[in-house]
């Protein structure tokens, strides 16, 4: 028997990675617009929030639209 935890950080990304699954292909491109325009540089220590869930928009519209070579 194995126990897991998973930190809220992983929670957080599997519940954006389930909703951006659910968005339709106007509803993803308008959630990364937004988000790209609130994760613009930041002064100071704290990590920008929007950076992880700009990376996951990209990353789910790039399993959608994969480039064909």
């Amino acid at each position: 028997m194995t126990i897991a935890f998973e930190s809220p950080e992983a929670v957080r990304l599997q519940k954006l990675r389930a909703r951006l699954g659910k968005m339709s292909d106007a509803e993803l491109i308008k959630f990364g617009k937004t988000v790209r325009n609130l994760s613009g540089p930041r002064i100071g220590l704290t990590s920008d929030p929007w950076k992880a869930q700009l990376e996951e928009a990209r990353a789910e519209r790039r399993r959608r639209h994969p480039k064909h070579p």
